[in-house]
């Protein structure tokens, strides 16, 4: 199998998780940090997901998935103790058309979730398609190292002085040359080595020179 990697917009769209315990817990966070309307179906769910429930966060039904739950969903989290009942949200979603997830089984569902590296506005995927989860750890950890939380911070400012550029720059190699110019190795290494304000600086001297 050979996966088409995408970044989905979720928001407001509805997604059904399968499932009250831990796994299905932390599916539940990043489906709304996404922005998606999540539905929650299991008999029992953990404190945290009780809390969720309360705060108005989430749709929270306590009894056991019936196939009639998949209307109007766009996606679906298979997350549930059973292996057998997530094989039947498998077929159920799949037979509807449904974006569906089997969690810890990626032969299963539709599509697998990456590990992720987050950095404010920068996400960074790490897939071996299922082949070793152990590896895709691995990577995410030597990646969190190297791009640190000043990344976000940069990135943020990245934004605004691109905008300006965009205003003031009109001549596009020009405009090209400097979005190379502050996304260089060279200004990533004096991010990592002396800080965002050093690296926000030389940014700034760079682009008066335009």
């Amino acid at each position: 199998m050979k996966y088409y990697p995408i970044f989905l917009n979720l928001h407001k769209k509805k997604a059904l998780v399968v499932g009250g315990g831990r796994v299905a817990e932390r599916k539940i966070r990043s489906l709304l940090k996404a922005g998606a309307s999540v539905t929650v179906i299991s008999p029992d769910i953990t404190k945290p997901i009780e809390q969720l429930k309360s705060k108005g966060l989430i749709t929270c039904i306590k009894r056991r998935y019936k196939k009639s739950d998949l209307k109007s969903t766009f996606i679906v989290i298979a997350a549930t103790s059973s292996a057998q009942a997530n094989a039947q949200i498998d077929r159920d979603a799949g037979s509807a058309g449904r974006l569906v997830n089997v969690v810890d089984t990626p032969s299963e569902g539709n599509f697998i979730v990456p590990s992720i590296v987050s950095r404010g506005h920068l996400t960074i995927a790490i897939s071996t398609e299922g082949h070793s989860p152990a590896v895709s750890k691995a990577i995410r950890k030597e990646l969190e190292k190297l791009y640190g939380a000043e990344f976000t911070i940069y990135l943020r400012f990245l934004g605004e002085i691109r905008r300006k550029a965009m205003e003031k720059i009109k001549d596009s190699k020009k405009r090209k040359k400097f979005f190379q110019a502050v996304a260089s190795e060279k200004m990533f290494n004096i991010l990592r080595n002396k800080g965002f304000k050093s690296a926000s600086e030389k940014a700034g001297e760079v682009f008066n020179l335009f």
